[in-house]
């Protein structure tokens, strides 16, 4: 089922409507297309002083083609706007904030993009630097909810080092890949990396095993990461064969039906992966919804150990046995219901913050192997499952946030393969929502 009241509110009747009534008004989303420009327009480009990262940003952005201007002219209109935070040192630096960004706020085109680099709290040398270097967190969130028109806003912590690893996140944010990501902070950490020999396929030679990859999310995945250059290996459940079969045709990948649930999945999995495998996304995921109070011990039981320990034995499996090595890529699926959590959903949830949890605890142990590690938190996806929610529950799912709509699968796809791309090497321990600003959560 399609969005119908985003339809109306983008036809000519509807735009006079919603505009005289104030009804929420979804903007017509600038999504990736192959023959168009990084943005839609200029980058106007400022900096704290002191600053450390506007200098390597723009060289960054020379090398995507993209015009760059250090000065705001009047009449100028906007693709994006980066500032470059790291020097603003204390509360009272803040101002360099309002000074740039007020007198262009108006400047953005729609469906442009909005960043702010800072340096990651943890990381700063003082505790006046790291509270100035927290508030931006409120900015970006606020320009995120205030702008309108599709316009995103993201915070990108680099830290010191990072500086050259910052293009793969930057090509992510700028492009139409990013979507339906807004209000994000998003962790870059210091060294190296190898950039695609080709932006446009940067999985080029690449192994990819995508599980739950039948429907939905998983077979839009799938697309995604195939059009990148990987070969995929589409796995998920022998009752959804068929579909399965028709992805991985689609996709010219190849089939696995398997049970993660089963006791010797783990043992069939690594059989099959003889070669090794680049990527893995770990996608396969239930719900059994009842309240806690009302809900049976099997609910409780199958949700958790599809959507959360699965994904423990396989990666175990996988990195014990030298399957996935250096410059591996692991990416859960995790939910906004893990972050806020959901009535009638306490299992559901549950595995969904234990994804979050196994982000954060195997980052710093996966470092060491040169495999980073990261998750994707869906909010209101238009899938089967969705369109069959009660339609008041739905249209509360599509309206709360600062898109006025839900997204599509293909939303959580680009950015599981911004995760997954060569150039993403010091991008690990993040959980990145793919919500449009949902309203529920932090």
């Amino acid at each position: 089922m399609g969005d119908r009241y985003a339809s109306f509110a983008n036809s000519d009747l509807g735009r006079t409507v919603v505009r005289r009534l104030g009804l929420p008004d979804p903007p017509r989303l600038r999504r990736h297309d192959p023959s168009a420009p990084l943005t839609p327009g200029p980058v106007l480009l400022g900096a704290a002083s002191g600053g450390r990262l506007a200098c390597p940003v723009r060289e960054l952005l020379g090398r995507t083609g993209v015009d760059v201007s250090g000065a705001a002219e009047d009449g100028a209109r906007y693709g994006a706007l980066i500032f470059d935070a790291t020097g603003i040192v204390d509360s009272a630096g803040l101002r360099a904030l309002y000074d740039f960004f007020h007198p262009v706020a108006r400047s953005v085109l729609g469906s442009g993009r909005v960043i702010v680099l800072g340096t990651a709290p943890e990381a700063c040398g003082s505790p006046r630097e790291a509270t100035a270097q927290r508030a931006l967190e409120g900015l970006v969130r606020s320009i995120g909810k205030e702008f309108g028109r599709g316009i995103t806003a993201q915070l990108g912590y680099v830290a010191p080092g990072g500086e050259e690893a910052l293009e793969s996140t930057l090509r992510f944010l700028l492009s139409g890949r990013s979507a339906y990501v807004s209000g994000q902070v998003i962790r870059v950490g210091a060294g190296a990396v190898t950039a695609p020999a080709d932006w446009a396929r940067p999985l080029a030679g690449k192994v990819a095993l995508i599980t739950g990859a039948a429907r939905g999310i998983g077979a839009a995945t799938a697309r995604v990461l195939a059009r990148d250059g990987a070969e995929v290996i589409a796995l998920d459940v022998p009752a959804a064969g068929d579909d399965l079969a028709g992805v991985a045709n689609e996709v010219r990948g190849r089939a696995l039906q398997l049970d993660l649930t089963a006791p010797d999945a783990p043992e069939r999995l690594a059989a099959y992966l003889t070669g090794g495998v680049d990527v893995v996304v770990h996608n396969a995921g239930i719900t059994r919804d009842k309240t806690l109070a009302r809900m049976d011990a099997a609910r409780w039981d199958s949700v958790l150990d599809v959507n959360l320990s699965s994904q423990e034995r396989i990666n175990d499996v996988l990195v014990e046995r030298g399957l996935i090595g250096d410059g591996g890529r692991i990416v859960g699926v995790s939910s906004i219901a893990g972050i806020a959590g959901n009535r009638g959903q306490a299992n559901y949830a549950t595995s969904k913050a234990g994804v979050i949890g196994l982000v954060r605890s195997g980052a710093p142990v996966l470092a060491d192997r040169g495999i980073t590690i990261n998750a994707v938190a869906p909010g209101f996806i238009e899938t089967a499952m969705t369109a069959r929610m009660p339609v008041l529950l739905r249209e509360a799912g599509r309206r709360m946030n600062s898109m006025a709509q839900g997204g599509l699968p293909v939303d959580v796809a680009e950015t599981v393969a911004w995760f997954a791309s060569p150039g993403s090497g010091t991008v690990s321990g993040n959980v990145v929502r793919v919500c449009g600003q949902s309203l529920l959560g932090a």
